[in-house]
């Protein structure tokens, strides 16, 4: 059984370092993609009811569609520190940071850095150039961030702070996982739904997601490098 399951992995990793993107899309005419669930009328009230958080006049959104070594978590940091510096209490700003694409493991627990291994797949690597076997930027240790100021997701949540995960990005890599594991992808969907941190919506699509923060008064900001 070992042996199978370290092959199924193999392969899977294999696929998904050959190129993400490429492998990923092609699940959206397999037959395996149909059966993965929709987004039901719940989850959508449950999203839409997560942005009447927003709050204060100074408002962001942050696009987070690659990794980019952690700023779309360190930009989400940031702006509380400027806004703080320049007189404004933390009751007064809003940062979000919309996890979609690539940067979906940054939304995930780190239970499910260590079976999938998501550090591999999407490239998410430490200052050693070893990849992250957990996930570095929830509850970030010393060295994950280029400063020790810098807050994670859950510090910066408790300040206010909001983190989405797009469902579509986490459909379509559950499903590529299922797909090259030889795993059952509502089953895998449903396991990979269940490791997003808490606090941390999970959103339709992160675009949507976007969009739906700029009609709230959030100002938008691609967060790369």
């Amino acid at each position: 059984m070992k042996t199978t399951e370290s092959s199924s992995r193999r392969k899977f990793m294999g696929a998904m370092l050959m190129g993400a993107t490429a492998s990923t899309l092609t699940l959206f005419t397999d037959p395996l993609y149909a059966s993965m669930p929709a987004f039901d009328d719940k989850a959508m009230g449950d999203a839409e009811a997560w942005f009447e958080n927003i709050k204060g006049k100074h408002r962001i959104v942050y696009d987070g569609s690659y990794p980019h070594k952690g700023f779309p978590i360190i930009w989400n940091w940031a702006y509380y520190y400027s806004h703080n510096e320049t007189g404004s209490q933390d009751s007064e700003i809003t940062a979000m940071t919309v996890l979609r694409h690539d940067a979906i493991p940054f939304a995930l627990k780190s239970q499910l850095w260590e079976k999938y291994p998501l550090g591999e797949m999407f490239h998410i690597k430490q200052t050693d150039g070893n990849v992250y076997k957990r996930n570095p930027y929830y509850e970030p240790q010393e060295g994950d961030f280029p400063l020790p100021m810098i807050q994670g997701i859950k510090d910066m949540q408790a300040r206010g702070a909001m983190f989405c995960v797009c469902n579509l990005a986490l459909s379509v890599y559950s499903g590529a996982a299922a797909q090259q594991m030889g795993l059952d992808p509502k089953e895998t969907y449903e396991e990979w739904a269940a490791a997003v941190l808490p606090g941390v919506q999970i959103v339709p699509s992160g675009v949507w997601a976007l969009g739906e923060a700029q009609k709230k008064g959030c100002g938008y900001i691609f967060a790369g490098e």
